[in-house]
């Protein structure tokens, strides 16, 4: 018997077996229940998401001998050979070939004749946007006044493309990109039950790269298992789809994490090597850079059976979550700008570079790992650092939630040195007239509430680093960066050389 592609082979034959589309199939389930039947559908989504699948499904479930029923019997002649491509009352039609309006009107001369077999003649055109306007015209007429025998299920992937006038007949049902998740479950039943030995990592990959089309995913799973000789592993999957190692992926935003740029240009080094496209490589660094975000934020979100799972967990740690942030507008900037550099790897660099460069160096990470609590109060207790840095010192401020004149005392004052549980800072002279007894009683109160132990705040007048100081450096340098982005704008460049334009102030 000769083999069958999986994505045919599973096919689903009724609605419970679909994957996704939940809000497709309990319209039309509801609507075949209770008999409140259109006379033409239009199902529109990308490719391999069900348009045609749940087209033939709907055909059976309007023709099976048991009746009409959201639920086919499966096992009539009309079912079995709707399953199989030759049931005489439903005619399939792929409009890309057949785009003339002499095709449209052949194919409509029979539509007033009653079903041979079916209760309905069905007709399934597929990629109906290809029609020409004079096929459309053609079409319109019958979808104004069908005979009550006729079905017409429709289905694109470009519903634009269709004349708003057959658009208004139709009822519309736009189908959704599968979810990587469903998409991951597909294939582990699948793959489990033909009996092929597999690793889960690999499934993650080929249904990523499958982009929300399950039609795709199965493809890839049979490229896959004739590639592996009847075995699916990660690093075969990787080196069919031509992917990145996931690991020099993540070594790279650990050199960001670490502040490493001997490092960093290491590893594009290595990359490079390699022949990579770094559209690709940026790709997948913005998509770590997600990940890592996610993570900071809702913990619950990492994925366990992700064989970088922790360290992933450990990127969430050691960056700052406005590093991630920054880093990840800066990808999205260079990404957009690496075709227009004279190399590709020099391009790359850059914007990697340009992440390190623009990183504040007043922030440090959030801690996700569970906090050391104290079994006398059950209260979270932070561990008091045995040093702290101009850096920590601005991040403790943001971590005690000042407000007020005491945050203003305390953004103005550097920390100088810290022993035990005295702080010892530096308040800027120009500022002298905001400390009060008060406001520094404030701030010893929020030390020894975020400690849980007595504090001592020493403070003297004289030059200091602060960070409200900090922070307006880096948002100078973050508003020249804007500013020189900004001017190689291609609308900007275009109003200056061709319009004598001026950039009177950028906000």
């Amino acid at each position: 018997m000769a083999y069958q592609v999986l994505a045919r082979k599973w096919r689903p034959h009724n609605f419970p077996e679909m994957v996704g589309q939940a809000h497709v199939l309990r319209a039309l389930t509801n609507a075949l229940d209770n008999d409140r039947l259109h006379h033409a559908y239009l199902f529109t989504g990308t490719r391999g998401v069900g348009k045609t699948t749940i087209a033939r499904i709907l055909a059976k479930s309007l023709n099976c001998e048991q009746g009409v029923s959201a639920y086919p019997c499966g096992q009539c002649s009309t079912c079995y050979e709707i399953d199989s491509g030759h049931y005489i009352d439903l005619i399939e039609v792929d409009a890309a070939s057949r785009t003339k309006v002499e095709d449209t009107r052949d194919l409509l001369d029979n539509v007033q004749y009653a079903p041979s077999r079916g209760r309905y003649k069905v007709y399934l055109i597929d990629e109906v946007h290809m029609l020409s306007t004079h096929s459309f015209n053609a079409l319109l007429k019958t979808l104004e006044e069908p005979p009550s025998h006729v079905k017409f299920l429709l289905a694109t992937t470009d519903p634009q493309k269709l004349p708003p006038t057959v658009l208004s007949r139709c009822l519309q049902f736009n189908l959704k990109r599968i979810p990587l998740e469903q998409i991951i479950q597909r294939l582990d039943k699948i793959i489990t039950e033909e009996n092929i030995e597999h690793e889960k990592p690999a499934l993650r990959l080929l249904a990523q790269a499958a982009d929300g089309s399950l039609r795709d995913a199965l493809s890839l799973l049979d490229q896959a298992i004739a590639y592996g000789a009847g075995k699916l592993s990660a690093t075969d999957v990787n080196g069919m789809l031509g992917s990145l190692d996931q690991s020099l992926v993540l070594e790279l935003v650990t050199s960001l994490a670490t502040n490493d740029p001997v490092n960093l240009l290491q590893q594009i080094a290595n990359l490079a090597e390699q022949n990579p496209d770094f559209i690709t490589v940026l790709n997948e660094v913005l998509s770590l850079l997600q990940q890592i975000a996610l993570v900071q934020i809702v913990p619950e979100t990492i994925d366990k059976n992700q064989p970088e799972s922790e360290l992933i967990l450990k990127l969430a740690n050691k960056i700052s979550p406005e590093d991630v942030q920054l880093f990840y507008q800066i990808g999205l900037i260079g990404k957009r700008d690496l075709p227009l550099s004279p190399e590709p790897r020099g391009g790359f660099e850059m914007v990697m570079l340009r992440m390190l460069t623009f990183k504040p160096a007043t922030q440090v990470p959030v801690q996700i790992s569970k906090p050391i609590i104290n079994k006398s109060t059950t209260t979270p207790v932070p561990t008091l650092p045995a040093k702290v840095s101009s850096g920590e010192w601005g991040n403790i401020l943001q971590t005690l939630k000042l407000t007020g004149g005491t945050r203003e005392l305390a953004n103005n004052c550097e920390l100088k040195k810290h022993e035990g549980n005295s702080w010892h800072l530096s308040l800027h002279p120009q500022y002298r007239s905001i400390l009060t007894a008060n406001r520094k009683q404030s701030l010893k109160q929020s030390l020894e509430k975020h400690y849980n132990t007595p504090q001592a705040i020493h403070i003297r007048i004289e030059e200091a680093d602060t960070p409200a100081m900090q922070q307006q450096k880096v948002q100078e340098e973050h508003q020249r960066y804007m500013n020189k982005e900004i001017e190689k704008e291609p609308f900007v460049v275009y109003m200056k050389e061709n319009c004598d334009a001026q950039i009177k102030k950028i906000a």
